[in-house]
């Protein structure tokens, strides 16, 4: 018990103790920079990708859940092959910060160049020249008008729209309202998250007593999931009533 409590201790006061060996498998793919192999939450180092609730505009100036689309499109691209993870560092969240590879191909690396995610500049330099390139072949989200995932959190008026199209006039409406608003994102996207009074993520499938009554509202900290395992891998547990 002793010696447990110390181990403890000391992945507290230094995490980087806890970083894993190469991790390897085929990764349940929760969003575009986000997996999960076995038991352990992966985030992809060095990019940040639209979270699946994200909002973009596409080349027809039409609402895109492009957050949506950068996932599925990694899963047709190598979700259901084996991938080698390397370890870097761990989050505040828990999370392994890897960068991964498949038959030798860097996995941040195609999703920047494919325009489904952006280079973090401030840790990484790894990948902005692969995301130059997606800018100038108006490759994923390039294509139409959209919010740094970075800026997307923390999102408010004066907030800088990107893309390769000149934004219709209810852009910031459309990219400021994320799919945590009063439409669900798509018809596979349905379940609804919403915090407590404790500050706990509780989700509501729609078959839950309550669900009809959680409003969707930013302001609110609720947001819609595409299914029960990515609700539980944002960390939030279903209601109990």
């Amino acid at each position: 018990m002793l010696m447990k409590t110390i181990i403890a201790l000391l992945l507290v006061l230094f995490p980087s103790l806890a970083i894993a060996a190469d991790l390897t498998g085929v990764p349940k793919i929760r969003q575009a920079d986000l997996v999960q192999i076995g038991n352990t939450r992966i985030r992809l180092g060095g990019i940040d990708a639209p979270s699946v609730d994200q909002l973009c505009i596409n080349n027809h100036s039409e609402r895109w859940t492009c957050g949506v689309a950068a996932r599925d499109e990694l899963i047709k691209h190598v979700g259901d092959k084996s991938w080698t993870c390397h370890p870097r560092s761990i989050d505040r969240r828990g999370r392994q910060i890897a960068r991964c590879e498949v038959d030798g191909e860097d996995i941040q690396k195609w999703l920047v160049a494919n325009g489904w995610a952006l280079a973090y500049a401030r840790l990484s330099k790894d990948y902005e020249a692969d995301e130059q390139a997606a800018r100038e072949a108006k490759a994923g989200m390039w294509q139409g008008a959209f919010i740094a995932p970075w800026d997307w959190r923390v999102r408010n008026k004066k907030t800088t729209i990107l893309g390769a199209t000149k934004p219709p006039e209810n852009a910031s409406a459309v990219l400021l309202a994320s799919a945590s608003g009063p439409v669900a994102p798509s018809p596979d996207c349905t379940i609804k998250g919403n915090v407590n009074s404790a500050g706990e993520c509780i989700y509501h499938t729609p078959t839950s007593r309550w669900y009809s009554q959680i409003k969707m509202r930013i302001a609110k900290g609720t947001r819609w999931f595409c299914s029960v395992e990515e609700a539980e891998a944002a960390g939030c547990r279903e209601t109990r009533r």
